[in-house]
């Protein structure tokens, strides 16, 4: 990250995180990304600041942040362009940065990079119909919201991701046009519009992400291998790689959807088809939203116990497969209930409760343990301690039925905080881990299929 020179009088460089040897199969340059969108963009300062220094303490070093195009205008539900909007200037009188801004220095304060995803929805007068905020997007617009987005913002910002999931219809319209993908085509335009507005702003050597693309596709959504096909179609576009949420249903990270969707526990369907259509070598991938739903929710929802799990053997899948840069968790605190019959229409994927409540998930998000079964006596435990910023150790230990937990052995990790160790298995046996004050929920082994 640029020392900050202009914007804002408080700002300190991101930490980078040290490098460490890993097994070849893995994403030895791994990073962690944490998305809290109710306390960044809409909770009071006091909240937005408790969460940055309660992300930090769990050793996050770089946040997604939404900046939409619609919330940064003003005049966002004219038909015409108001006459005080220079589209290029980020000092202009129609714009109004104020949330973006403070996130971004306080942010970059507690030396955490902020990577912003610019999207839609999208001003009235900047869409083909003049109404709504969805609807065929002007590009050569957003290419110039882009490129004041990127001078405000230039000594602050490494990466940039463009459009928040284009395959779904409530951030980009039209999907489908006479019964064909459409939204693809629409979103090459904008992601190449984008890219030119951040060369004009100086921005031209940051990593630059295309997609963030959904898991799964219907008849409303396009799914993401058909999206990812229909992208590239055409000459070569240029990108640094590609965002995808891979989320999973209530059936974990070994759910197998149909073959043109992509949930975590088929990561490869995604690497086969950048490498087939992209026309690039081995494009890396930024997973750069996901999250495990828990209770309340009893239909997309598992218990406590089955998010932290789940999470963490999603997180170890990312990590053994090199082409993955970056994991995310979306979600400090789940979104708030609503009334009626779609009380859980949010995301019930937080470390808190909405209330504000702890769950298993927040200790072992900073703690994830994943113990995989290896035949009927052995297990093959991996983990990570967040927080740690060089190599430091870890006491693992066990617990049989009806009995206390025991020492197992005292691990020491990587520089990253990445650790292995095989042990023995009993029926009903779990572990967890201890490092320093902390410790990591009880953790069940599993099988892989």
């Amino acid at each position: 990250m640029r020392r900050p020179t202009s914007l804002f009088a408080a700002g300190a460089a991101a930490l980078a995180l040290a490098a460490a040897p890993a097994p070849a199969s893995a994403s030895t340059d791994q990073f962690t990304i944490f998305e809290a969108p109710r306390e960044m963009l809409a909770g009071s300062t006091a909240q937005r600041k408790r969460t940055l220094d309660e992300i930090s303490a769990l050793g996050v070093k770089r946040m997604r942040v939404l900046l939409y195009w619609n919330n940064v205008v003003k005049a966002n539900d004219a038909k015409a362009k108001p006459g005080n909007l220079d589209e290029t200037d980020p000092t202009s009188k129609g714009y109004d940065w104020t949330v973006i801004d403070a996130v971004m220095g306080e942010a970059t304060a507690r030396g955490i990079e902020v990577i912003p995803t610019v999207t839609g929805p999208v001003p009235r007068w900047a869409t083909a119909s003049k109404s709504g905020h969805l609807f065929k997007p002007d590009a050569t617009r957003f290419g110039r919201f882009v490129q004041a987005a990127g001078t405000r913002y230039r000594d602050f910002v490494d990466t940039w991701t463009i459009w928040n999931e284009p395959n779904q219809p409530q951030f980009l319209l039209p999907q489908y046009a006479k019964g064909k993908p459409f939204s693809p085509t629409l979103y090459r335009g904008l992601y190449e519009a984008a890219r030119k507005g951040l060369q004009k702003s100086g921005n031209g050597g940051d990593t630059i992400l295309a997609g963030e693309t959904s898991p799964r596709g219907n008849e409303n959504i396009v799914a993401p291998i058909t999206f990812v096909k229909q992208f590239f179609k055409g000459a070569r576009v240029e990108l640094d790689g590609w965002a995808h949420h891979p989320y999973t249903t209530r059936e974990g990270p070994f759910y197998r959807p149909k073959k043109v969707d992509v949930t975590i526990g088929v990561l490869s369907r995604l690497t086969k088809a950048l490498d087939r259509y992209s026309k690039q070598r081995r494009l890396p991938i930024y997973l750069t939203e996901f999250g495990i739903q828990s209770t309340p929710d009893t239909i997309l929802g598992v218990s406590q116990a089955r998010q932290n799990e789940y999470r963490a053997i999603s997180e170890k899948i990312a990590y053994d497969n090199p082409r993955v840069k970056a994991f995310s968790q979306y979600l400090m605190r789940d979104d708030l209930q609503r009334s009626g019959a779609d009380r859980f229409g949010g995301f019930e994927s937080g470390l808190r409760f909405a209330n504000g409540r702890k769950k298993l998930a927040y200790d072992g998000f900073r703690l994830p343990l994943v113990a995989d079964q290896k035949g009927a006596r052995k297990v093959a435990l991996w983990g990570l301690v967040r927080p740690a910023t060089g190599a430091t150790t870890v006491t693992v230990e066990f617990r049989d039925k009806g009995k206390g937990f025991e020492k197992l052995a005292r691990v020491r990790t990587n520089a990253r905080g990445y650790w292995k160790r095989s042990a023995s298995l009993r029926e009903g046996r779990v572990f967890r881990v201890r490092w320093k004050a902390f410790s990591g929920p009880p953790t069940h082994a599993y099988r892989a299929p």
